[in-house]
């Protein structure tokens, strides 16, 4: 009973992690609802045997603040997985505007994304449709709930569809 369980609110976006034992009081308790189980495993109990949760959704909607991810060159890179986005290296790495800042890319989400310093030095002052060095993965804004992926060994297969992976 020590691997996770992904909380989705109401509207089945990604809450939180928790742990299997508060899972299951949410379920016996009616405030949630089991999405998806394990079942390679099972929770017994003298008289019974239950499923083991794997993605449980809230049944009523929890109001919480947006939670904005900061952006900053240890956020891309940990979004990027530590790899060149042009070549896949995992070493001597920097930042990369998509767009250059020469013509007007500015420091978002979708314009930086780790590259390592040849290929930077290589794309220059181009897009990578101008220097033939396409991305192996767009730019996008992080949602809060992928930075747990790192509190995690690995995401379980179940979880992907929520966690937009």
């Amino acid at each position: 009973m020590d691997s996770g369980v992904l909380v989705l609110n109401q509207d089945y976006q990604p809450l939180s992690i928790c742990s299997v034992q508060r899972s299951v009081k949410l379920l016996f308790l009616e405030k949630a609802e089991l999405l998806h189980d394990d079942p390679d495993k099972r929770l017994r109990t003298v008289d019974d045997e239950y499923s083991y949760p794997s993605v449980i959704r809230l049944r009523r909607y929890i109001k919480l603040p947006y939670k904005r991810i900061v952006l900053s060159r240890r956020n891309i890179m940990k979004r990027d997985n530590s790899t060149c986005q042009y070549c896949g290296s995992r070493s001597d790495l920097t930042l990369d505007h998509v767009i250059p800042r020469s013509r007007n890319g500015g420091d978002t989400w979708e314009n930086l994304v780790t590259a390592c310093n040849s290929c930077n030095v290589k794309k220059g002052n181009r897009t990578p449709g101008e220097a033939g060095m396409p991305l192996k993965v767009e730019p996008y804004r992080p949602i809060h709930i992928t930075f747990f992926q790192n509190l995690m060994s690995t995401v379980q297969d179940d979880w992907k569809p929520y966690l937009y992976m």
